[in-house]
């Protein structure tokens, strides 16, 4: 099968993403705060956070993807934040297992559409693993990096590891401030090119600081006041071209001096209340 002949496979965080799957953010999200497991910040203003997302999907589209809809109501909130449930990889979807209780019925959701588009189920992540797309990246398109995290145990990467196979890398995410300010992997560190990553120094676990450098991969640092604003998460649409939140000006500075093409949207409600920047916000279906 050629490149053009494919239609799934993203195992890249920066190769031209061709296919995305989306959620906009409907009661549920709008309820999030009644729960405070949610971690939600403040109240939810429902008709803002539709507005930002149709914003980020405006810039999105704009910038060529095809953006799929998901069109399905839970009773979960984060549903909106299609990364964390499923992968796609080159020889199908990974449903993975949350572990944030409330998203544990997101997996078979979007299951249920990749399927329907056709993309065959390479595995599962079982019971009593757990595992969030937000604790995984490919660093290359035959190396992941899973971060072990307060939502991905080690059962989770074992499972994970033996499904897709090849170079698994694993780091441990720090602590932090425990499950009410969780962090994942994709917290602390967001590639954007081939050789470029944005990165929080702070809380980049050691041995993937080094990893990167040896392979070359350039970092742009994001200043301790930019973290709290989803400044570390950045999405790239293609190599060196990215989606970044509003009111992160010195990231998006230093993304500029380093090459990159920076577009933004506003990110207040759909955010930083929910805590989800545009990496979270989309499913990679095809990329490459």
């Amino acid at each position: 099968m050629t490149q053009g002949d494919r239609a799934f496979g993203a195992q890249s965080m920066t190769a031209p993403l061709r296919e995305v799957l989306v959620k906009r953010p409907g009661p549920a999200f709008g309820r999030a705060f009644d729960d405070p497991a949610h971690g939600f910040l403040h109240r939810v203003d429902l008709l803002l956070a539709q507005r930002e997302h149709d914003a980020f999907v405006d810039v999105l589209a704009a910038l060529g993807p095809r953006v799929h809809r998901l069109d399905v109501e839970i009773a979960s909130p984060d549903l909106t934040y299609t990364f964390d449930p499923l992968l796609v990889a080159d020889r199908g979807s990974i449903a993975l297992r949350p572990g944030k209780p409330n998203r544990l019925p997101e997996p078979a959701v979007l299951e249920a559409w990749t399927s329907a588009a056709g993309i065959p189920v390479r595995g599962r992540i079982s019971d009593p693993g757990t595992i969030e797309g937000g604790d995984t990246f490919w660093l290359r398109p035959d190396l992941l990096i899973i971060g072990r995290t307060l939502r991905t145990n080690s059962e989770g990467v074992r499972q994970l590891a033996e499904i897709v196979g090849g170079d698994v890398r694993v780091f441990d995410v720090p602590y932090w401030h425990g499950p009410a300010e969780l962090i994942h992997l994709l917290s602390v560190i967001s590639p954007v090119a081939d050789d470029l990553a944005v990165v929080f120094p702070p809380l980049l676990p050691v041995g993937l600081w080094e990893l990167l450098g040896d392979l070359g991969i350039r970092m742009v640092d994001v200043p301790e006041e930019e973290f709290g604003t989803l400044g570390c998460n950045v999405l790239a649409v293609r190599p060196g071209v990215v989606i970044l939140a509003e009111g992160n000006p010195a990231t998006a500075r230093a993304l500029a001096e380093a090459g990159c093409e920076v577009h933004t949207y506003p990110a207040t409600e759909i955010g930083i209340n929910g805590s989800g920047g545009p990496t979270c916000m989309t499913r990679p279906i095809l990329r490459g």
